[in-house]
């Protein structure tokens, strides 16, 4: 009898165990749905897919106001922090939060050579990158970072620092191509 008790305990404890296990699972799996789903909502919105009357993203939330100025707020990732960078060479305009509905870069569906490393000089972005209708590139990098960023373009090239920390600007559009000196 003391086996059978011991045997049915053992699998109450399994049994439970697998329980919190997959209910676990199934909360990372639908944070990382819904992590998707908010990137996808906001390329959306850079791409011209969606409209509104506005959408903007600051360090935190996509705020959305549609034509009878309601608004929707959506969280951003815990983990992930948006910012959108516009190089130029003429044209700029000043920005802190980037209106994904507003905003216009001078440089529209061009190829950028982006290297983005943190300060340890590890490297988080390695790539040919193209801008968006709105000559932007948007980008997801891990939050509470300083970042430094080279971009070149057709023998032009511009270097930059920013962070993405709480409060961060999510726009940058102060970084100029200018001539590459050679070596």
């Amino acid at each position: 009898m003391k086996r059978i008790i011991s045997v049915f305990t053992v699998l109450v404890v399994v049994g439970f165990g697998v329980y919190i296990y997959s209910a676990n699972g199934e909360e990372s799996v639908k944070e990382e749905s819904e992590t998707q789903d908010m990137k996808q909502l906001v390329n959306d919105y850079s791409i011209g897919e969606k409209t509104s009357e506005s959408a903007s993203i600051t360090s935190h939330d996509l705020i959305v106001t549609d034509s009878d100025e309601n608004q929707l707020t959506y969280d951003l990732p815990e983990d992930e922090f948006f910012v959108s960078i516009a190089p130029y060479v003429e044209q700029t305009h000043p920005c802190e939060i980037h209106s994904l509905t507003g905003c216009q870069g001078e440089m529209v569906d061009e190829a950028f050579s982006v290297l983005i490393e943190d300060m340890d000089g590890n490297v988080i972005v390695d790539e040919t990158m193209n801008s968006m209708p709105n000559g932007f590139i948007d980008l997801w990098l891990p939050r509470d970072k300083t970042f430094h960023v080279e971009i070149s373009h057709n023998g032009k090239t511009a270097e930059s620092e920013f962070s993405t920390f709480e409060g961060d600007n999510t726009c940058i559009t102060t970084i100029q191509l200018k001539e590459s000196s050679s070596v």
